[in-house]
């Protein structure tokens, strides 16, 4: 666990902290990227972090790689890519920079250093883990094998790196579907999320999907009764859902997809009333470019993602701690998957 009172002490040593209404003034710009969703008194107390983050990534030579799950100050503030899941994945094969800063969660650090073994990857805090990738091990690969030989195993991206090394391919919430219809044989195995397996299921009926007894504490939480309660109380909204809900749920949505997918239909519907079924961040870090939609509760928030702030960014360029390892062998492995998942999503796209 990190120790905050000390790390406060030793940044407020070097760096120049205190709210500043100057500061934030000359980096308006900045916050013109999200000033719907964060007041510029707020802005003013996070102008000093986003200016000592950006001038200290130049110095270290780092690149710092955020998903769309993270706030609107790290999400516009400080970094350099963003992206759902498969985005960023693909994006840590391309960068240039000896240092990666993963602003998500580990096992997202994880994939980064396993695409970029020779690379130093920076995760400001250990404990954003997540509960998806926590429930499902190895082990639980090998049940499932056994249960279904002959079973392609594919394997979502929010799982460890040893969960990982035990599947034949990975994918995201992106290309699932795609990934699935492409395997051999008639019986696929997904791990470890039942809802997103469930949903592609309904995708790929040529396919019997059999999955792990997974699920995302954000998504999973909301109800079909949450949705027609909204679309009563807003006439004309429009409800777009993340294929980790149940299958209940995206059933009652106007669209189903990826981080990714779900920006990508906002920006070509542009509906007046949206509601975002996934986590909190997604509708503050997009509602700047979109000012004529109104974005509708309700949210789930990751208390996970929530762990990576401003000043654990900050700690981690300073210090230069944080580094994420992934064993050799099992990066080997694991890297054949993500690897294969890449190429497919180019291939299939292409």
């Amino acid at each position: 666990m990190l120790d905050l009172t000390n790390i406060r002490a030793e940044l407020e040593a070097h760096y120049d902290l205190s709210p500043s209404v100057e500061l934030a003034q000359q980096m308006s710009d900045i916050h013109a990227r999200m000033d719907r969703v964060m007041p510029f008194p707020d802005w003013a107390v996070a102008a000093p972090y986003v200016a000592a983050i950006n001038r200290l990534k130049a110095e270290r030579g780092a690149v710092i790689l955020a998903h769309n799950y993270m706030t609107p100050d790290i999400y516009h503030g400080i970094a350099d890519v963003v992206g759902d899941s498969l985005q960023l994945a693909i994006e840590a094969t391309r960068v240039e920079a000896e240092v990666i800063v993963q602003c998500g969660v580990h096992f997202m650090a994880e994939t980064s250093k396993i695409l970029n073994p020779s690379k130093t990857v920076l995760m400001p805090d250990m404990e954003a883990g997540c509960s998806l990738a926590e429930s499902i091990t190895a082990e639980g690969i090998a049940q499932m094998r056994a249960q279904y030989p002959g079973a392609m195993v594919v394997s979502y991206v929010n799982t460890t790196a040893e969960v990982k090394a035990a599947s034949d391919i990975c994918c995201t919430s992106s290309n699932a579907a795609q990934i699935v219809a492409a395997m051999p044989g008639d019986t696929v195995i997904m791990t470890p999320d039942k809802w997103l397996a469930q949903n592609v299921a309904a995708q790929v009926p040529q396919k019997r999907i059999v999955w792990w007894d997974g699920a995302c504490i954000v998504h999973e939480r909301f109800t079909p009764q949450d949705l027609r309660d909204f679309r009563e109380w807003h006439p004309g909204l429009k409800i777009i859902a993340h294929p980790e809900c149940p299958p209940d749920v995206v059933a009652e949505a106007d669209f189903a997809g990826s981080t990714k997918h779900i920006i990508d239909w906002v920006g070509d519907h542009r509906p007046a009333k949206a509601m975002l079924v996934t986590e909190c961040s997604m509708a503050s870090n997009i509602s700047d470019a979109h000012p004529e939609v109104e974005f509708l509760g309700p949210c789930n928030m990751c208390p996970y993602m929530k762990k990576i702030t401003l000043e654990k960014v900050l700690w981690s360029l300073h210090s230069m701690t944080g580094a994420v390892e992934v064993d050799a062998a099992v990066a080997d492995r694991a890297r054949l998957a993500v690897q294969r998942m890449i190429d497919l999503s180019r291939q299939l796209a292409g």
